[in-house]
C-alpha cells in the first residue's frame, strides 16, 4: 500500500487519466486479473467455481482482485439470502466489453510465447 499523496501514486494517478492503456492496464492488468475476467465470460461463477477455473490463485489474492474488480465497475457480486449464503460474480458491462480485448492479448501472448 502506498500512501495516496506519495509521488508514486500522484504519478500513476497522473498517467491514469492523460493515457487510455496506463487506465486499462491499471483496471485489468497484474497476474490474476485477466484469468478472473476471462473465467466469467462463460457467464455467472461462485467464488468456488472461480478457484477451480483459476489454478494457483490464493484464497486472500482470489477475494482481494474480485474486490478491485467490483469497485472497477466489472464485476458484480449478488449475494442470495440463502443459509449458507450463495455467492455469484458475472461481468457487468463494461466487463463484458473488455472480452475483445482481453482474447487479443490472450492470442498474441500465445503467438510469441518461448518454448
Amino acid at each position: 500500500m502506498r500512501k495516496a499523496n506519495s509521488t508514486n501514486s500522484i504519478n500513476e494517478s497522473r498517467l491514469s487519466l492523460l493515457c487510455g492503456m496506463s487506465h486499462a492496464l491499471s483496471v485489468i492488468g497484474g497476474r490474476w486479473k485477466p484469468s478472473i475476467l476471462f473465467s466469467l465470460t462463460e457467464g455467472c461463477k461462485r467464488y468456488s467455481e472461480l478457484r477451480k477455473d483459476i489454478p494457483g490463485v490464493s484464497e486472500r489474492m482470489l477475494v482481494a482482485q474480485l474486490r478491485e474488480l467490483e469497485a472497477d465497475g466489472l464485476v458484480e457480486r449478488t449475494v442470495y439470502p440463502e443459509v449458507p449464503p450463495k455467492v455469484e460474480y458475472a461481468l457487468t458491462a463494461l466487463g463484458r466489453s473488455t472480452q475483445p480485448m482481453l482474447r487479443e492479448i490472450s492470442a498474441w501472448g500465445a503467438q510469441h510465447r518461448k518454448g
